[in-house]
């Protein structure tokens, strides 16, 4: 490629432009803006030429008409290598534009606030911008197009090393990065119009009514990972960048996450977040070995792993307050593979220190809208399953009415077994698990597993069930392994022969009417 000799500037967010003007100025770039771009370099001493200068036309229509132009699309568009391209151009006037440097209307944000009205968001959907970047894309042979101030110092760099010029390696990286901008703001102003609804006039929807009839999804890689589920499989994680979740967590220290640390860590944070309680949660393979609340952290991370201490270790673990120096101290005792927090004191950074291969992960928290799950030639989507329980879904349902202990039981039970992989039966006592079984292809495998894996007393627990009880079986093998109550949805035809079964046995039976399948 030839020396850059003349670029237009037009961007919505500033950061970065007026040293990166001077820069391009600097190499004997000449400067053409739009508006706002080419008062803010004006104001700042960087020689800049209006929009209006090179096609001769003002900007026009409230601004919805700067660039375009033959003028200006003339001067991207045309191809230096064909003689017919400079006839053309050289015909009517058509000075070479070598570089773009365009970022757009920030439409996300406008349709991010509350109550935007319609006529704002519309002057937000960007006609000129898009259009230019596409041009430069297409021509990339000749043109750099930029659109991220990520790119400005190391462009400015290669120019400044090859005397104003850039490779055909960086022209075909921005150009490809050019493309997904465009695709990405074009997917955002088809996904928010959606949600416009008519009604005798033009207002946005706070939310979208229903499932969206074309799926738009728009995530940037975050990072390559050095295998998936086994090493044979390759992968990489996306984010959506938002700044919450797990993909977009803040790793404090530790090795590099693998897949399936940051399966783990999703199914840690998940089920620490369903508690407004001082919260821990150890995961081996997505299914909580223990869980349990306490008055400290400390107090929950030591009764979490006395439920289950030899899955414990190569654990991941999740929690929804600061770790503090105390808690760090007992965690630092387990060979423990990630933990994911809302933040790590200082004094607790210094106590893991020493576990150089631990991975410590900072995580905001905001719950997820949807669940997205691969099948072949498509895709599944559903609502996430944060339904809390209501007074008005509990119906006692046996004889014996739970206990004030056993109902407090019952329901932190209810919340943990959300988290287990179907068929689900979790055993527990307030605020901590006692035995889980998890992923069995019967029920009543589940109530056998759920005990066989109890460490701590199981005579006194109660139980919670994922979904109904096709049989008594179940219910029997819970009342033989010592649990006094059980809660659960309810809905089989063979309800009332079950519930005569926990009359039999003398347990407290409560039915939710929720379901809680996790596959």
């Amino acid at each position: 490629m030839a020396q850059i000799q003349r670029a237009i500037l037009s961007v919505t967010d500033k950061t970065g432009l007026v040293e990166f003007a001077r820069r391009l100025a600097d190499l004997g770039v000449e400067l053409i803006s739009t508006g706002g771009t080419a008062r803010l370099l004006r104001e700042s001493g960087v020689a800049v030429k209006d929009i209006s200068e090179l096609t001769g036309f003002p900007e026009m229509l409230d601004g919805r008409v700067k660039t375009l132009h033959p003028k200006v699309h003339g001067g991207i568009l045309h191809m230096r290598a064909k003689p017919e391209h400079q006839a053309a151009v050289a015909e009517h006037g058509i000075a070479p534009i070598d570089m773009v440097v365009v970022n757009l209307y920030a439409f996300e944000k406008t349709a991010a606030k509350p109550g935007v009205p319609f006529e704002e968001l519309i002057e937000n959907i960007d006609i000129g911008g898009p259009s230019m970047i596409r041009s430069a894309a297409k021509n990339f042979h000749d043109v750099a197009v930029v659109t991220s101030a990520a790119d400005y110092a190391a462009i400015a760099e290669e120019m400044g090393r090859s005397g104003g010029q850039l490779s055909m390696e960086t022209r075909w990286r921005l150009a490809q990065k050019a493309f997904a901008t465009t695709a990405a703001y074009d997917s955002a102003i088809a996904s928010t119009l959606e949600r416009v609804n008519l009604n005798g006039r033009f207002s946005l929807a706070a939310e979208p009514a229903g499932f969206p009839q074309n799926l738009r999804l728009n995530f940037r890689k975050a990072m390559d990972l050095r295998y998936g589920e086994n090493p044979h499989q390759k992968a990489a994680m996306y984010s959506d960048g938002s700044g919450t979740g797990v993909a977009n967590g803040r790793q404090l220290q530790g090795k590099e996450l693998s897949y399936n640390n940051i399966v783990d860590l999703q199914a840690a944070w998940e089920l620490a977040q369903d508690f407004s309680e001082t919260m821990c949660a150890v995961i081996k393979h997505t299914n909580p070995c223990g869980a349990a609340t306490g008055s400290t952290l400390a107090e929950a991370y030591k009764r979490a792993l006395e439920a289950d201490p030899v899955s414990a270790f190569g654990s991941v673990i999740g929690v929804n307050r600061p770790v503090d120096a105390e808690t760090a101290a007992e965690m630092a005792k387990l060979f423990v593979e990630a933990i994911a927090a809302p933040s790590f004191e200082p004094a607790a950074l210094e106590k893991f220190a020493a576990k150089k291969n631990l991975r410590l992960v900072e995580i905001k928290h905001e719950p997820q809208k949807w669940v997205l799950k691969n099948v072949s030639g498509g895709i599944l989507v559903q609502d996430n399953d944060i339904r809390p329980l209501t007074e008005a879904d509990l119906k006692v349902v046996t004889s014996r009415q739970p206990t004030t202990e056993e109902k407090r039981a019952l329901l932190f039970a209810w919340k943990v077994c959300k988290h287990v992989k179907s068929n689900a039966i979790l055993y527990a006592r307030d605020g901590q698990t006692v035995g889980v079984g998890a992923g069995q292809m019967s029920r009543v495998d589940s109530c056998k597993l759920g005990a066989m894996k109890a460490v701590l007393p199981l005579k006194g627990t109660v139980a919670a069930s994922d979904a109904f009880f096709p049989f008594p079986d179940g219910v029997e093998e819970i009342a033989k392994a010592g649990a006094t109550a059980i809660i659960q949805p309810g809905g089989s035809v063979r309800d009332q022969e079950v519930i005569d079964a926990a009359n039999r046995l003398g347990l407290a039976m409560i039915f939710t009417g929720v379901r809680h399948f996790r596959h």
